[in-house]
């Protein structure tokens, strides 16, 4: 058999098998590339921010190339400086006093985005439940119970259709109707710093302020972020933190409320500061701690509140209404013991629709 001289084949034959082969190996090794930069970035690494703001402590981490301390801080101000009923100088404080009904853009989006939550809740959620929080002893007031006459009374100046925006100026019915936002507010920043990193092409985070969190991508192992919830164990000094569920989060907002931190004894009576703007007394429900995801901390912050309100049916109700909100409620049964439920998707990593 006569062999083929390779000399004879047309030089720009010869080595195409072998230049297709090449070429195929480098487009992999360039997707392979491309694909984990834009997932891990295991050459990028993960930086870490802790602080305090709005009466509680922060903790963040991203994937970055150097520090954003700056930037998040600037963020964090601008809440404060907006929504925090502690300082003297922030938009809501001089509200609230009467100095300046002006309301600049982030007071204008969680009025808006409360009010939403209080129409849709028949007002289990109120933002200006604060005088009866306040008599009731978790504002600033000294803890007691108050007398019926009082609570009735400041009824009065209870309800979100009691005030409204007009040309950009807060309008109240009295003048003594006070607004406080804290029950979203720590979502609501959550929320603000979670912009900045997506504004920023950042794709791996975790954003958690007082328990509030937004988590997306992947945690420094290069898994979903892993998110626990507590047991609702009586513990005024948070000491404890026994986990009754952890769950996974690769893209989702997630806030949780409870009485089992903030309440006090008087007269044998356990008083827990989720107070019903209906009746003007503490929520007497089984629900012992809310956990809601939905599509921004915000809203699992207001809902989170309003559930601790509605008690175990109306909740579940609610819920079947709007799976844009999934939710895991810690429940006290018949005999006091600590039973769970949540709805059918809560344990999707995903954001909820």
């Amino acid at each position: 058999m006569k062999m083929k001289n390779v000399s004879e084949t047309p030089v720009e034959n010869r080595f195409r098998p072998y230049h297709i082969a090449i070429l195929a190996v480098l487009i992999v090794g360039t997707i392979f590339v491309a694909r984990n930069e834009h997932g891990r970035q295991d050459n990028v690494p993960y930086q870490t921010e802790e602080g305090s703001i709005f009466g509680t402590v922060y903790h963040i981490k991203y994937q970055y190339k150097e520090s954003l301390h700056d930037s998040i801080q600037a963020r964090l101000k601008d809440i404060d400086g907006s929504l925090s009923m502690f300082n003297p100088t922030s938009t809501l404080s001089r509200i609230n006093r009467g100095e300046s009904m002006k309301a600049d853009s982030l007071i204008t989006c969680v009025w808006n985005m409360s009010r939403s939550i209080s129409q849709e809740t028949g007002g289990a959620f109120d933002p200006t439940v604060a005088p009866l929080v306040n008599v009731w002893g978790f504002g600033y007031k000294k803890r007691q119970i108050p007398e019926k006459e009082l609570i009735d009374s400041l009824l009065d100046l209870v309800g979100w259709y009691r005030i409204s925006i007009h040309n950009g100026n807060f309008c109240k019915e009295d003048p003594r109707i006070i607004l406080d936002f804290s029950a979203v507010a720590k979502g609501f920043g959550v929320d603000h710093v979670a912009n900045l990193f997506r504004n920023m092409g950042i794709e791996n985070f975790m954003v958690e302020i007082g328990g509030e969190i937004v988590a997306q991508g992947t945690n420094p192992k290069g898994e979903a972020w892993r998110i626990g919830i507590n047991k609702p164990e009586d513990d005024t000094i948070c000491i404890k933190n026994d986990l009754q569920e952890i769950i996974e989060v690769h893209d989702g907002a997630l806030a949780t409320s409870g009485n089992y931190r903030n309440y006090y004894i008087q007269n044998g009576r356990k008083i827990g500061h989720t107070i019903d703007p209906k009746t003007g007394y503490p929520a007497q429900q089984s629900i012992l701690s809310s956990t809601v995801k939905a599509p921004s901390c915000a809203m699992a912050d207001g809902y989170a509140t309003a559930f601790m309100v509605m008690g175990m049916k109306r909740s579940q109700d609610f819920l079947k209404e709007h799976p844009q909100l999934q939710a895991y409620f810690i429940y006290a049964d018949e005999d006091g013991q600590y039973q769970t439920w949540h709805t059918p998707h809560f344990y999707e990593t995903e954001k909820p629709e």
